[in-house]
C-alpha cells in the first residue's frame, strides 16, 4: 500500500457511511431525494458502499422502497451485480437493512463524509503538485511554477461549483445541432392550452424556467393553475400541482366539473346523480383524471426546502428520463407562492425578498431538473387597477428573476362595456417575457372564466377584435358564454 493509499484510507467514515445506506433502505426515496444533490457514489471511500449506492440510485428510479432483489435488478442493469456479490456483501447488505437511522441525521452524514471526499482530494493534489515540483527543470517562470498548485486547487473548486466553471462556447455545438434535428417540434415549450398565452411568452412553457402569474384574491388563480395542468395532462405529459390552500376534495370537484361540464356544486352535493345524463358524465369524467399523470401534492405550511424535495422526488422517480438521460416533459404547478412561517426567515425580511428567495430557488431547481414551471403570486392592490411590474409585493425585482411576468385580472366596468360580453370577463396580461414578445401597452388576452365549471377559456386579443370587430363568434366556440349570471357568486368558487 503506498504513502497516499494510507492516508486516503484514514480519511473516511465507515460508520457514516453505512449510516447513510441504512437510511435509503429504511427511509426509501426520501432518503434519497434529500441526499442527491449533496453526494454522490464517489463520495463514499468504501468500494463495496461505493457500488451499493450505484445500485440504489438506479432502483428509486421505479421504486419508492427498495429491498434486497430489486437492489440486485438494479446492479444487473448497471452490469455492476459481480460487485455485490463478492465475499462478505451479502452480511454486510444485511446488517444495512436490519439497521435504524433517523432521517433527520442524514444531512449530518452527508457532510461528513463530503468533507472528507474533498480531502482525499487534496491528498491526492498534493502527491501530484510534490511530483510535478520535483520534475521542475529550473528554467520556469515563478507564474508557471505557481500555476502547479493553483491550476489543480482551482479545478477542485469548480467541481461542485458549475456556475464557476467556463468553456468555449462552441463545445458541445455540434451534439446540440444533431440533438434539435432529431426532435424537430411545431413549438419550443409545452402547450399549457393556450395559444396566444404560448406565443407571447415564447413558444409555450420552456424547461429551466418559471413563468409567473399574479392575480388579486379571488380573481382564479387556481382554477387558471388547474386548467394549464389539465390541458398539460391531455396531451400526455406529467403534471404536479403544488397547492397551499385548497383540499384535494376541492381540486376533485373543479377536475370533475371542469372534464364533465357539471357543476362543481352538483358534483360536490352528488345532485348529478338525480341526472342520468349528468351521472354518466360524471363517472366518465372520473375515469379520464384517473388516466391523467396528475399529481397533487398539498404544501400548505412548508417550507421552500420541503417544496421544492417534494419536486425532485416527483422528477426523479414519477417523471424519469429518456434514453439520454434527459428529463420527460413535465410542468409543475405552484399555487401559490407566499410567505411561508419558517423560524429560518427574519421577522425583519420584506415580503419581495422572502418571495424572491422562493422564486430563485424554483428556477434554481428547474435548471438543475430540466422542468417548466409556472408559479402564481398574489397582486398587490395596486393591481387592482395598475398594470405594471411594480404591483407585485411592491417591487419590480421580482419580475427579473422570472422568465415571464404575466398579470390575470377582472376586466373593468369600462373594458366590460368596451369589449362587449363576447369578448369574457377576464384579461391576461403577459407583461414581461425573456423568450416571447409579451404585448403591447394597452393589448391583452381576453379570458372567460365559468367558476361553476371551473374553466377557463381564450379568446381573441384585444387587438384582434379591435381590427375586427364584426368577427361572428368572439369567443371561438367557447363552452360557457358570458353573461351577468357568470359573474354574480363565482368568486367564492374560483380561489
Amino acid at each position: 500500500m503506498t504513502d497516499v493509499q494510507e492516508r486516503e484510507d484514514k480519511l473516511s467514515d465507515i460508520e457514516a457511511e453505512n449510516a447513510i445506506l441504512t437510511a435509503m433502505f429504511e427511509h426509501g426515496v426520501d432518503a434519497y431525494v434529500e441526499l442527491c444533490d449533496v453526494i454522490d457514489c464517489e463520495t463514499f471511500s468504501s468500494k463495496r458502499n461505493k457500488f451499493l449506492y450505484r445500485a440504489l440510485e438506479k432502483a428509486f428510479q421505479t421504486a419508492v422502497q427498495v429491498d434486497l432483489p430489486s437492489v440486485m435488478s438494479a446492479a444487473n442493469q448497471l452490469g455492476i451485480e459481480k460487485h455485490l456479490t463478492t465475499d462478505g456483501m451479502g452480511s454486510h447488505i444485511e446488517m444495512l437493512m436490519e439497521s435504524h437511522v433517523r432521517q433527520d441525521n442524514l444531512m449530518n452524514f452527508a457532510a461528513q463524509i463530503k468533507k472528507f471526499e474533498l480531502a482525499r482530494k487534496m491528498v491526492k493534489i498534493s502527491s501530484r503538485i510534490a511530483l510535478d515540483v520535483n520534475n521542475l527543470r529550473g528554467d520556469e517562470t515563478i507564474d508557471e511554477i505557481l500555476a502547479i498548485a493553483e491550476v489543480p486547487l482551482v479545478d477542485l473548486l469548480q467541481e461542485d461549483d458549475p456556475s464557476k466553471q467556463t468553456e468555449l462556447i462552441g463545445e458541445g455545438l455540434d451534439d446540440y445541432i444533431e440533438y434539435i434535428k432529431e426532435n424537430q417540434c411545431d413549438q419550443i415549450g409545452i402547450s399549457s392550452g393556450l395559444p396566444r398565452f404560448d406565443a407571447a411568452i415564447g413558444g409555450g412553457l420552456r424547461r429551466k424556467c418559471v413563468d409567473l402569474v399574479s392575480a388579486r384574491p379571488k380573481v382564479g388563480k387556481s382554477v387558471f393553475g388547474d386548467n394549464i395542468a389539465i390541458n398539460v395532462c391531455k396531451n400526455g405529459i406529467p403534471a404536479l400541482m403544488l397547492d397551499t390552500e385548497m383540499s384535494k376534495e376541492d381540486h376533485f370537484n373543479r377536475l370533475i366539473a371542469n372534464i364533465s361540464g357539471v357543476p362543481i356544486n352538483d358534483v360536490a352535493t352528488a345532485k348529478f346523480m338525480t341526472d342520468p345524463e349528468q351521472n354518466i358524465a360524471v363517472m366518465e369524467a372520473v375515469e379520464e383524471i384517473k388516466a391523467m399523470p396528475y399529481t397533487y401534492a398539498s404544501v400548505a405550511g412548508q417550507s421552500i426546502d420541503k417544496i421544492l424535495n417534494i419536486i425532485k422526488r416527483w422528477v426523479l422517480h414519477d417523471v424519469g428520463t429518456d434514453e439520454n438521460g434527459r428529463t420527460n416533459d413535465c410542468v409543475v404547478v405552484y399555487d401559490y407562492l407566499k410567505l411561508m412561517s419558517s423560524s429560518s426567515i427574519s421577522n425583519n425580511i420584506q415580503e419581495f425578498q422572502a418571495l424572491g428567495f422562493q422564486i430563485t430557488a424554483l428556477h434554481n431547481l428547474s435548471v438543475k431538473y430540466d422542468f417548466a414551471c409556472v408559479a402564481f403570486v398574489q397582486l398587490n392592490r395596486e393591481g387592482i387597477t395598475k398594470e405594471s411590474t411594480d404591483a407585485v409585493s411592491g417591487s419590480d425585482r421580482l419580475v427579473w428573476l422570472c422568465t415571464s411576468f404575466s398579470i390575470f385580472k377582472l376586466k373593468s366596468p369600462e373594458e366590460l362595456a368596451e369589449d362587449g360580453p363576447a369578448a369574457g370577463n377576464r384579461k391576461l396580461v403577459p407583461l414581461v417575457c425573456r423568450h416571447g414578445p409579451g404585448m403591447e401597452d394597452g393589448n391583452y388576452i381576453n379570458i372567460n372564466m365559468g367558476g361553476s365549471h371551473a374553466r377557463i377559456k381564450e379568446l381573441r386579443t384585444r387587438d384582434e377584435m379591435r381590427a375586427n370587430p364584426n368577427i361572428d363568434g368572439a369567443i371561438e366556440g367557447a363552452e360557457l358564454p358570458f353573461n351577468e349570471e357568470t359573474l354574480d357568486g363565482e368568486t367564492d368558487l374560483t380561489e
